[in-house]
């Protein structure tokens, strides 16, 4: 399975429209990714419009709207990989502990919050923790970013971090 890692679009406020490699890349997967602060129930709406299976949560700054579609952690088992998806994991200083704790029987925790890309294992190589950046808003990054990966046979592969060209 192809699967495309997003998280933080935080639309409209950083920025209007959802880049076009990335909506590309929303038809190409067989399922998107999405850690939360959408902002806009609208992006959920393109979003679940175009990808074939949308595995979603709601981040800090999602309102209502988005708290009654979505939940705080979502946990999938795709291409025998066991996925859980949240917004926040907390400070990065002792997260793959914390995480390792938190998320035990998971193979792969994809999150956002910081918009700071992250690819780390925990200290017993059970879980990877993933973090696509933000497609939208670079903060501090040089680059907007989010990831491609393959899920299949058990096993992640291919976790590509993808930088986006920069807005003028």
């Amino acid at each position: 399975m192809r699967l495309l890692l997003t998280s933080d679009t935080h639309l409209p406020k950083r920025a209007k429209q959802i880049p076009g490699r990335l909506l590309d890349e929303i038809e190409r997967a067989d399922a998107v990714f999405h850690a939360g602060d959408w902002v806009d129930t609208a992006t959920l709406d393109l979003f679940e419009a175009r990808a074939r299976l949308l595995v979603a949560v709601y981040g800090n700054n999602d309102g209502p709207g988005l708290r009654e579609r979505l939940s705080e952690r979502a946990d999938v088992e795709l291409g025998g990989v066991r996925f859980s998806v949240v917004h926040e994991t907390g400070p990065a200083q002792g997260r793959e502990r914390r995480c390792a704790e938190r998320f035990s029987g998971r193979d792969v925790l994809v999150f956002g919050h910081s918009h700071i890309p992250w690819d780390t294992t925990t200290d017993d190589g059970r879980l990877r923790l993933l973090n696509p950046g933000s497609p939208t808003d670079r903060r501090r990054q040089p680059y907007c970013t989010y990831m491609t990966a393959r899920a299949e046979g058990g096993a992640l592969s291919g976790v590509r971090l993808h930088r986006l060209p920069r807005r003028r």
